[in-house]
């Protein structure tokens, strides 16, 4: 087992302008309820660094996570998109703030876009890996809740989700928070992108 990333919680935005310099971040994003908060807590192995909750839409600002290693970096969890029981303007503005963030944020390195491994990929997955790729914004599909996945249909599952996402089975990394798979590639994933 890796060690964890050390990450300390900085500040909470809404515009990418208050955000501090950083020599390298990398921003989780997907949509409301994928577990991009559990993930990051995965990674740090603490429960309590990203405020998870069972309700979608936590989420609403561009949170700042500050790495506490050499060569330092960020991590930034991103609102989640697609949180039906918000009102269409504040969907529009969460989504307004993403794509000037993912286009302006100076020493971006990597998105982590993650989709449901059970659910696969939505169109509004789909979307947004093609608004990356148009964009030439780097990104790696991480799947997770694989876990939920009956073993009996791990193999193929895994196989339909990279088809649709437009990448081999061995391009997306497959994570489970609960039973802590793919976590310590993530973390050396993170460290790699950052430098650290």
């Amino acid at each position: 087992m890796s060690d964890p990333i050390l990450l300390r919680f900085v500040k909470s935005v809404e515009d990418v302008s208050e955000l501090p310099p950083t020599p390298a971040e990398v921003t989780v994003i997907g949509r409301s309820n994928v577990g991009k908060s559990s993930l990051i807590n995965a990674m740090t192995r603490r429960k309590d660094l990203a405020r998870t909750s069972k309700r979608p839409g936590r989420t609403q600002l561009l949170n700042l996570f500050k790495v506490d290693a050499e060569g330092g970096g960020s991590v930034v969890d991103c609102p989640g998109y697609g949180y039906a029981r918000a009102s269409a303007r504040s969907r529009l503005q969460w989504m307004e703030m993403i794509e000037v963030y993912l286009l302006h944020r100076a020493n971006l390195v990597m998105a982590m876009v993650l989709v449901d491994g059970e659910v696969g990929p939505t169109s509004l997955d789909l979307d947004m890996l093609d608004w990356l790729r148009d964009n030439l914004v780097p990104h790696t599909v991480v799947a997770t809740k694989i876990d939920k996945v009956r073993s009996s249909r791990v193999a193929r599952r895994r196989r339909e989700l990279a088809k649709k996402c437009l990448l081999e089975v061995d391009d997306v990394v497959w994570t489970s928070v609960t039973k802590n798979v793919g976590i310590d590639r993530l973390r050396d994933l993170m460290r790699l992108w950052l430098g650290t």
